[in-house]
């Protein structure tokens, strides 16, 4: 199994998108990107972690490739957008590729340029190597199946 750990706005529904694919094996949502030990959702909201929402997505290569997973990551948020997503403001809402390994580095450069003029803004999608991830509460793992609302 291949790990990816991608930010794109509100994990919620992030991770509904993802964990309904094919291929995907596993999906948690937590933090990652910032300086706070452990942070919680609370001390992530308020942008002094330098966290963001991301999606840890674990995924069988064999079905589906890291390229079709940054497909789905571009196609399912606006990657344009500094520190937001929609009515969502604030640096946790940030888009981001978090890469495990270099190929996985060279692959979201290669995307990211490939796709920068089919905006009508540039991408602001930063790519940084990945960080220690923190695992997000019990309450926020598959929000959306377990029934809350979460409007993508």
């Amino acid at each position: 199994m291949e790990q990816a750990l991608l930010a794109a706005g509100w994990f919620w529904g992030v991770e509904e998108i993802f964990r309904t694919t094919n291929g995907i094996r596993d999906t948690k949502v937590g933090y990652s990107g910032g300086h706070k030990i452990n942070p919680t959702y609370e001390e992530v909201c308020t942008g002094n972690t330098d966290h963001a929402e991301v999606v840890k997505i674990e995924y069988d290569e064999s079905i589906i490739t890291y390229d079709q997973i940054l497909n789905i990551f571009f196609e399912n948020h606006d990657p344009t957008q500094l520190n937001r997503q929609g009515v969502d403001i604030g640096t946790q809402y940030r888009s981001s590729i978090f890469y495990n390994n270099e190929n996985q580095k060279l692959e979201s450069e290669q995307k990211l340029n490939s796709l920068q003029g089919d905006y009508n803004n540039n991408i602001v999608t930063e790519i940084k190597k990945a960080t220690e991830f923190y695992l997000a509460e019990e309450y926020h793992q598959q929000y959306v199946a377990k029934g809350g609302i979460c409007h993508f």
